[in-house]
């Protein structure tokens, strides 16, 4: 049995059309006068950040029931039949457009907070190589302080090569020529270097299984 998790797939936008009907369709009730209370102070006149169609909050706590993202623990084949309908081009371009605004928003905070810095960078594919660069050398012991010993993760070193193998595959005859050499050197300094430790690992002798107790 793979330790791969399976997730199921729930389609959001059914969970967010009923709470707008369940919304327009309260009855108006008269609500009792409230008492006074003391003046709410002013907020300030900066600029406020307004997330559009928010997936997460951090102030709100995920329904258990209704889960985004849920395990599939009953079965270890993937149903494709979970999975929710293609958005509509009018769904992914309303999408699309709500999630320019918030970043904008976003940015206007940033602005706001440091004038000095930088305009934000554009993200492109040699970002995603770099970042995952970096994570699997981190998982190989690099960036470890002078001094101290190497903690080597390389079964998650090994999952995030693989991880750029696959979107090489899948990118094929799609790239630039910069990003095809990018993506092409850093696979190819990646796998020597788990070469390396695995031959490392390979020549230490086992690790004896923990005791149940210490003998004196």
């Amino acid at each position: 049995m793979s330790d791969t998790p399976k997730f199921t797939v729930v389609d959001r936008r059914k969970f967010h059309a009923d709470d707008e009907a369940t919304t327009n369709s309260e009855p108006v009730t008269a609500k009792p006068t409230p008492e006074p209370e003391a003046a709410a102070p002013k907020p300030d006149s900066g600029p406020r950040l307004k997330l559009v169609e928010p997936v997460h909050q951090a102030s709100a706590k995920p329904e258990p029931s209704e889960p985004a993202v849920a395990l599939a623990d009953e079965s270890d084949d993937f149903d494709e039949s979970q999975l929710p309908p293609l958005p509509t081009a009018e769904e992914s371009s309303f999408q699309k457009t709500a999630y320019e605004q918030a970043a904008e928003r976003l940015n206007d905070l940033v602005r706001a907070q440091n004038p000095g810095a930088p305009a934000p960078e554009t993200i492109g594919f040699q970002h995603l190589v770099q970042q995952l660069y970096l994570s699997a050398m981190m998982q190989m012991g690099a960036g470890t302080p002078e001094g101290q010993r190497p903690r080597i993760d390389i079964l998650g070193a090994r999952q995030t090569i693989d991880l750029l193998g696959v979107i090489l595959e899948k990118t094929k005859g799609n790239l630039g020529p910069d990003e095809d050499r990018a993506i092409q050197t850093v696979l190819f300094e990646l796998r020597m270097t788990f070469l390396e430790l695995t031959r490392m690992i390979s020549a230490q002798p086992p690790m004896p299984p923990p005791s149940g107790g210490a003998k004196r």
